[in-house]
């Protein structure tokens, strides 16, 4: 899902709108308790993302600009559209890349990176018995999923086998894998990309942007996942996690259920990265903290 950052489900107002444009983002009507409880329940059930009070006004921005196009006036209907047979499925998924807000950087807490970067280079310099295999749990419009193959692209460049890792990045939201198929991000996206990196990685085109080279995009391979369905992923034996800015919009016991679901897919000696602060007191028998109070990071026993 994360991101879902790279944010998986941001559910924050917007600030500095013009005053035509709160007037356009207006609710159709006003929302009541029961419906506000309803939409509730329903996005925890099939997001796991709880919505409290104070983001109720995001809620119902959202809702109610979809309901204007459909031509819907009242919250109950619209509901009862989403949850019914096919057409629901297909409404349900284009409401949920209205919730869902892509805004994410490249590399993206640089101490969680840092970390990163000297494990695989002592995995390098161990020797790789099999590929790097790397995950972007909640890539969102893929700038961390790329800034995971640009990691292991240094790690092993120089070496025998430079092209021996790849990266999967996964995200409840179509709308986001499509961009991080695309690969192209604005200037401002590239801010904590080095000029030397940008030569390298990047291609700059006619309109100013940046498409990341072929040589590093065949690496990364982006799939729909919703974090709720992480039991039947077919992801296994990774090497790198990353589930950072994903965790907070979660219930304390679901998080714990999450992290204990992506412990089980590390490969001995892996590395799982989460947000700092996003989880306190986790711990799982088969991981080791990494001594480092930068992070929250752990290996896996073995």
């Amino acid at each position: 899902m994360a991101a879902c950052s790279r944010r998986y489900m941001a559910m924050t107002q917007g600030e500095g709108m013009q005053s035509a444009g709160v007037w356009a983002l207006r609710p159709v009507a006003d929302m009541s308790q029961a419906d506000f409880h309803d939409w509730q329940t329903l996005l925890e059930a099939r997001t796991g993302v709880v919505i409290s009070e104070r983001r109720r006004s995001f809620l119902q921005t959202n809702l109610s600009a979809r309901m204007r196009e459909l031509g819907v006036n009242d919250y109950a209907s619209y509901y009862r559209q989403v949850i019914h047979g096919p057409r629901g499925a297909v409404e349900w998924t284009t409401l949920l890349d209205r919730l869902t807000v892509q805004e994410t950087r490249f590399f993206r807490h640089l101490p969680s990176f840092e970390v990163l970067g000297q494990y695989l280079r002592l995995r390098v310099a161990r020797g790789l018995g099999k590929p790097l295999e790397l995950w972007s749990v909640g890539c969102s419009s893929g700038e961390e999923a790329y800034s995971l193959a640009i990691m292991a692209a240094e790690a092993l460049s120089g070496s025998e086998t430079p092209e021996r890792f790849a990266v999967t990045a996964t995200d409840i939201s179509q709308a986001a894998l499509s961009k991080a198929r695309a690969g192209c991000y604005s200037e401002r996206r590239m801010e904590q990309v080095g000029a030397q990196w940008r030569e390298r990685y990047f291609l700059m085109q006619p309109d100013g942007s940046f498409k990341v080279v072929p040589s590093l995009a065949e690496r990364v391979c982006c799939a729909r996942l919703n974090v709720l369905e992480l039991a039947k992923a077919p992801m296994s034996g990774m090497d790198v996690i990353f589930c950072q800015n994903l965790l907070i919009y979660f219930r304390r016991w679901r998080r714990r259920d999450i992290l204990n679901c992506l412990a089980e897919r590390l490969a001995p000696g892996g590395l799982l990265v989460v947000g700092v602060g996003e989880m306190v007191g986790w711990q799982h028998p088969e991981l080791e903290p990494v001594p480092d109070e930068r992070v929250l990071a752990f290996t896996r026993k073995g």
